[in-house]
């Protein structure tokens, strides 16, 4: 599995922390992760606002296959990432919100507080949460007997959202141009993205911003 982690302007300063927390769950499971930004307080500028539109790139164009992503309350980053189309963002504060997310609703992202109730132990709450985001089978329910219902509603969700969003480049062409161009701003993004897409029509529009 592909992850990208991006953090934005406020909590920039705990993405050493949170990057090296991820690397050791994720890369010790075999997963790649990448670190999209902001890598410190002096990286390219981007928003809780940005990070909705840097998930859906990275997510549509299937050069990622999940999104590690928050703010301050988690809150913006969560209401942001899930506007787009064919991003399934949870909200975790703790442990148990990544493993009930993993198995009720099986999304592509999940949003965590970097400020809000992060205090003495913060850290290992961080890593605990990407352990129950990145171990077990997905999807399988909880409690079990509720397992097909909630495999239904969930695809029945899943129904709703591509039926009310548009379709992913059109949705981003939509947006100020401005936004979208300074969410691809950075290096780090576009080279994880670049090398890994799989989408030609978003790489050609993401170009066209760039160039």
């Amino acid at each position: 599995m592909k992850i990208a982690l991006m953090m934005e302007n406020s909590q920039a300063a705990k993405n050493a922390m949170v990057a090296s927390e991820l690397n050791l769950v994720a890369g010790d499971l075999g997963h790649e992760v990448f670190n999209v930004g902001m890598t410190d307080e002096n990286d390219h500028h981007i928003t809780y606002i940005h990070l909705g539109i840097m998930a859906s790139i990275l997510l549509n164009s299937k050069a990622v296959d999940f999104v590690v992503t928050g703010c301050g309350t988690g809150q913006g980053a969560l209401m942001a990432t899930n506007l787009h189309p064919g991003v399934v963002c949870g909200y975790c504060l703790e442990p148990s919100d990544a493993f009930l997310f993993n198995q009720i609703n099986n999304g592509n992202a999940i949003s965590l507080a970097f400020a809000k109730g992060f205090g003495w132990a913060g850290e290992l709450n961080v890593r605990y949460i990407f352990e129950k985001a990145f171990t077990g089978k997905r999807g399988e329910g909880y409690p079990i007997e509720r397992a097909e219902p909630q495999a239904r509603n969930a695809a029945i969700l899943n129904d709703v959202k591509v039926a009310v969003c548009k379709d992913v480049v059109e949705s981003l062409k939509a947006i100020d141009q401005e936004l979208v161009k300074q969410a691809v701003g950075s290096t780090q993004f576009q080279e994880c993205f670049f090398a890994h897409c799989q989408v030609p029509e978003i790489a050609e529009y993401v170009r066209t911003l760039i160039d």
